[in-house]
């Protein structure tokens, strides 16, 4: 099977294969008694290279896992063939509508980035710059949930999450208080790719866990908390033209 979906989503190896979770302390419902579980909450995992190992995948890899565990279902975006913004007339690009159409498809999204250069990748700033606040008359990110992560070469750092949260809060979507910061990530990957033991990981669990919560949370409530008077006004005047102003 190919790793990559017709529609620009990697197969997940081993879905349901958790060698460093205890099983024993973790929950299989972290939401439960939050609000609706049914239907699954739909997470987007979307991450920053392009390398054949890629830590950042091998980390939303991870995360997509513990999701499943958490009764999530999941989709990871594969950026390979990705156009840069504005190098297609129009963004009429084929993995430019499956990004949106994913992004639309979620109400919760996991964003994990490298830090090159202090800051995050090209590839990661791209997909963001590629999901625009309307689309079609309907927002892929607004009222969102969202969790960001980051994987270092050398020691911890902060940078890449930092910017991501910027970018989630201009997005318009909800990140989560908790984060996860992967430093010296070549050393926390077995050969198959899978993450060892380790604290690192356990953040990652508490980082998904947040996340399930967060968004079976805000479920009932997403539409009102970004109810607009802006965006009503908006909706008036492309029907009515300048009626309103005029009023």
């Amino acid at each position: 099977m190919s790793a990559v979906t017709p529609d620009r989503l990697r197969v997940l190896a081993d879905p349901d294969h958790l060698p460093a979770l205890r099983p024993d302390v973790a929950y299989r419902s972290p939401a439960l008694g939050l609000g609706p579980l049914d239907p699954a909450p739909r997470i987007l995992l979307l991450y920053g290279s392009l390398r054949e190992r890629s830590y950042s995948r091998l980390v939303v890899e991870e995360a997509a896992r513990l999701l499943r565990f958490f009764g999530c279902e999941t989709r990871i975006f594969d950026p390979a063939d990705l156009p840069l913004p504005d190098q297609v007339a129009g963004d009429d690009h084929p993995a430019v509508h499956a990004l949106r159409e994913h992004a639309l498809w979620s109400e919760g999204q996991v964003w994990c980035s490298p830090e090159r250069h202090g800051q995050i990748t090209g590839i990661m700033k791209m997909q963001v710059d590629h999901l625009p606040l309307a689309y079609k008359g309907l927002r892929p990110t607004q009222g969102r949930t969202l969790a960001v992560m980051q994987v270092s070469a050398g020691s911890q750092s902060f940078n890449s999450i930092n910017t991501l949260r910027v970018l989630g809060r201009w997005m318009r979507m909800f990140t989560i208080p908790n984060q996860s910061s992967v430093a010296k990530a070549y050393a926390e990957f077995d050969e198959a790719g899978r993450m060892k033991p380790s604290a690192y990981y356990d953040r990652i669990v508490d980082v998904m866990e947040e996340l399930v919560r967060f968004t079976v949370l805000l479920r009932p409530h997403a539409a009102q908390l970004v109810d607009r008077y802006s965006e009503r006004l908006e909706k008036i005047e492309g029907v009515d033209g300048q009626a309103v102003a005029k009023a």
